[in-house]
């Protein structure tokens, strides 16, 4: 694996991810938002974060327990793997979240 490679995937895929819902009428926007694009400019600009160590925020049952979050969130945010699936396991959020 190349990192220069990876590194510029990234950067095409958040293109086209970023592109593809900027569809401008007018003919002068859509220039100029066709001459940006080319020029190298995205909206927002990307961003990648290679640290996955974030600080814990705690499980949904100990922020319900804290009053913090109302309590039918133990029912909705739980491991699951499919719509119709109840969870078996209340998740853990990020600080952040």
């Amino acid at each position: 694996m190349n990192i220069f490679d990876v590194h510029q995937q990234l950067i095409d895929d958040y293109r086209k991810f970023t592109s593809a819902f900027v569809s401008p009428r007018d003919a002068r926007i859509k220039a100029f938002v066709e001459e940006r694009l080319a020029a190298g400019a995205q909206w927002p600009d990307p961003w990648i974060s290679l640290n996955p160590s974030f600080e814990s925020g705690g499980s949904v049952t100990e922020l319900i327990a804290d009053g913090l979050l109302h309590s039918e969130c133990e029912k909705i945010f739980r491991d699951k793997t499919s719509p119709s699936d109840w969870g078996v396991r209340t998740l853990s959020l990020h600080r952040h979240q």
